[in-house]
């Protein structure tokens, strides 16, 4: 091999091996008996190295927050706002005891230093899931009476660089009725593993959410959604890699030398 050859070679193993690779799945957050964090205030937290928002407005009874939560509920049957902390699949992803709940609100997500997210993990929660199937107060039943309304429900996940410019965003259908062939329509039952590549280097992603049920106040549908095992790799700063290189053409220019 050539010199040059391999100073290309080396170098880009050192670049690309640097980067290094993160699961965060809520496992390290510390839960009290209640079995979710509500700390009854607006503040952040953390896992793993990602940085995740919560908001907190005081109306009495608890009530109300938006933005992120954790959870290691796991009622998969009980319908209604009091079972707002379970999803649906009745666990994590894989079986996990804890993952995160968002509702929107304006949920999002910083990192430390700029990422590539490669993926997450979704799935719908019990409460919204259960409103779909069977109406409620609030929300109508997903397809209407005659099961042929074109009903949805979305969430987006939007990157945005260091400087808040948005990189892309991605859309997965947590719920869709909007097929010719009714057989087809469905409400997500598992987690569903979400493709974030096409985002690019990030420093934060923000989630919103879309229903064909709307009224005059916004969604009717419940706009929660659960995520588990979020997959970030780290980005090497330039000057990292810069160095890197340099130190294998001096290596290399060492080598050469000795020949």
């Amino acid at each position: 091999m050539k010199i040059s050859h391999f100073v290309a070679a080396i170098a880009a193993f050192l670049v690309t091996g640097s980067a290094v690779a993160e699961t965060i799945g809520f496992e390290d957050f510390a839960l009290d008996a209640t079995g979710v964090y509500m700390p009854g205030a607006t503040t952040s937290f953390t896992s793993g190295s990602a940085t995740f928002n919560h908001e907190f407005e005081n109306w009495g009874g608890g009530c109300c927050w938006s933005g992120w939560t954790v959870s290691n509920h796991t009622d998969s049957t009980t319908a209604g706002p009091a079972n707002q902390y379970s999803a649906w699949p009745g666990s994590g992803e894989g079986g996990s005891a804890q993952y995160g709940i968002a509702y929107v609100g304006a949920p999002s997500i910083d990192f430390a230093s700029p990422v590539v997210v490669q993926g997450a993990s979704l799935a719908v929660t019990t409460y919204t899931a259960l409103s779909m199937l069977q109406g409620d107060g609030f929300a109508k039943k997903f397809g209407g009476p005659s099961g042929t309304d074109p009903d949805f429900l979305t969430v987006a996940v939007q990157g945005r660089d260091v400087a808040g410019h948005i990189t892309g965003t991605v859309v997965l259908a947590l719920a869709d009725y909007r097929f010719d062939d009714s057989g087809s329509d469905f409400i997500l039952e598992g987690w569903q593993r979400i493709d974030l590549t096409s985002l690019g280097m990030v420093s934060s992603l923000s989630f919103s959410m879309d229903s064909s049920d709307k009224g005059d106040f916004g969604i009717n549908t419940p706009t929660y959604f659960a995520l588990d095992d979020l997959t970030v790799t780290a980005v090497p700063e330039p000057g990292t890699a810069a160095l890197l290189t340099l130190g294998v053409v001096i290596l290399a220019a060492g080598v050469s030398r000795r020949r």
